[in-house]
Formats: structure tokens, C-alpha cells, sequence
């Protein structure tokens, strides 16, 4: 489920990016990129609410910033709980 949602974002993203581009009809994908904007302001509120997750990422923190900014909460939700399961069981 969660890949299926990544996906979903990612193929958002990239419909608004080829409609900026030219490449899709304005009648039928006109919102996109309002859309893909809204999406996108919403994960930097995330991520400024979600920080301290995000900082949990095992990787750079400059590639946690980027996939809680693509995928919000799918990103740093799993993150969350696996916090809260290790401080459960220790």
C-alpha cells in the first residue's frame, strides 16, 4: 500500500511537471499543478511539524528533508513508529 501511494505522488509530480512543460492539453490537466503545489506545501508543513522523525532517518538528513517533502507522511510516519516500537520493547 505504502509503494502504491509513493507512486501516486510521484506520478503527480511528474504530471504537473509535464503539464508546466507543455507536454499534457490545458483542458484536461489545468489543476495539476495546483494540485502538486498544494501536495507540496502541505509535506514542508510536515516537515516542519514532523522534524524530530525525520531526523530518525538512518541516512543524510538532506535525503530525509527531500523524501518527507515528496511523500510526507509515508516517509516519516514508518520512521515514528519504529521509534515508538524500540522504546516500547526497551
Amino acid at each position: 500500500m505504502n509503494l502504491l501511494l509513493k507512486s501516486a505522488c510521484l506520478a503527480l509530480y511528474l504530471m504537473a511537471l509535464a503539464r508546466l512543460a507543455g507536454g499534457l492539453p490545458d483542458a484536461m490537466f489545468a489543476w495539476l499543478p495546483l494540485i502538486a503545489g498544494l501536495m507540496l506545501l502541505a509535506h514542508v508543513a510536515e516537515l516542519a511539524l514532523m522534524f524530530r522523525h525525520v531526523r530518525r532517518y538512518p541516512g543524510p538528513l538532506a535525503t530525509s528533508v527531500v523524501l518527507t517533502l515528496l511523500f510526507g507522511l509515508l516517509h516519516w510516519k514508518p520512521l515514528a513508529d519504529a521509534h515508538q516500537r524500540a522504546n516500547r520493547a526497551g
